[in-house]
């Protein structure tokens, strides 16, 4: 995905991978990419470490109990 949007205009790229992963990627996809990320970036194109900020984040879920 960062692929394709490296060929975008470098204005466009944040906002093209967050925009794709807020409308496309279903909460627990969300949910693991925010683990992963949260324990460290390492791994991850710089566009996606700056679209991060702009990508909703799951709500947990808590236990009822």
């Amino acid at each position: 995905m960062a692929t394709f949007f490296a060929s975008q205009p470098e204005g466009e790229q944040i906002e093209g991978v967050a925009d794709h992963i807020n409308k496309l990627w279903d909460p627990r996809m969300r949910t693991q990419l925010f683990e992963m990320t949260d324990e460290s970036t390492e791994g991850f194109k710089p566009m996606v470490v700056a679209a991060l900020a702009k990508i909703r984040r799951p709500e947990k879920v808590g236990t009822a109990g």
